[in-house]
């Protein structure tokens, strides 16, 4: 009689740790290949920080700094690089005129749409080359790539 060997705990965590590493290489490539895909010619830090602006915005720089998880010095060097390209920009509030807000300007959104619209075309022609089959396991992967990383506070949707 064959007897059919079950994983024993130390196999399943060396096929968890191999999935790990293959998932963070390949998520880091992915990043990195999009990453090119949407050179504006801003740094990694001042496409993030418009992003944040974009979506939690008009913010006082030490909201933004809170968001971006950097010290207010940093947050203010990288607020001056985006309003002398006129992506953002400082109005201060009438009731205390020591507080400025910072906001997205209609020239920073185009530019944050325009750099998402070059990522999906070329994940969706990449996606278009794949068949059927590999379509769906990629969607089903996607879910679970969801759910693991829907309850880490730090991951931020974009």
């Amino acid at each position: 009689m064959t007897r059919t060997s079950l994983p024993t705990p130390a196999r399943l965590d060396t096929d968890v740790g191999v999935m790990a590493a293959r998932l963070r290489v390949n998520v880091t490539r992915l990043a990195r290949l999009l990453r090119r895909l949407g050179d504006t010619g801003l740094s990694p830090s001042q496409i993030s920080a418009l992003t944040s602006i974009e979506r939690h915005g008009p913010l006082t720089l030490g909201a933004l700094a809170d968001h971006e998880g950097v010290a207010p010095p940093s947050v203010t060097k990288v607020v001056a690089k985006l309003e002398e390209h006129g992506l953002v920009e400082r109005k201060t509030v009438a009731a205390d005129r020591r507080v400025a807000l910072v906001s997205i300007t209609p020239a920073g959104a185009h530019l944050l749409a325009d750099v998402r619209q070059r990522k999906d075309v070329w994940l969706a022609t990449r996606l278009g080359d794949l068949g059927d089959d590999q379509r769906a396991r990629l969607a089903d992967a996607l879910d679970v790539i969801d759910a693991l990383t829907a309850h880490d506070p730090t991951v931020t949707r974009r």
